[in-house]
Order: structure tokens, then C-alpha cells, then sequence
């Protein structure tokens, strides 16, 4: 059997009532901010090349 079969009327409408409460406000989850990082000059693809040329001299290529 049930609970609800064992109470009075007046003890099951209050029972309603505490269920039906009213529903909580929920706070807005804080957003995830973007990593703005510049991948190809972190991993050294925007730097000079150099190499030796003629003579040993280092020259940008």
C-alpha cells in the first residue's frame, strides 16, 4: 500500500501542496572564454629559415 492510502484528506492535500513548491531560479552556468593563441607562430612557422650558402655564409631563405 501506499503512503498517500494512509493519510487523511487534509494531510494528503498538504502533502500536494509541499510538493508543488515553486521551482528554484537557476544561475546561468559562466561561459568558457576562447583561447585566442596563434598556433603557426607558436610552433615556429613564421620564422626565417636560414641556411649556409657560398662560401659558409648564412642566408635567409
Amino acid at each position: 500500500m501506499k503512503l498517500s492510502d494512509h493519510l487523511s484528506n487534509e494531510q494528503r492535500d498538504q502533502m500536494n501542496s509541499m510538493r508543488k513548491s515553486k521551482p528554484k531560479p537557476q544561475q546561468p552556468k559562466p561561459k568558457k572564454k576562447k583561447e585566442k593563441v596563434n598556433w603557426a607562430d607558436l610552433m615556429g612557422m613564421n620564422r626565417d629559415r636560414f641556411c649556409r650558402g657560398k662560401g659558409g655564409a648564412m642566408r635567409r631563405k
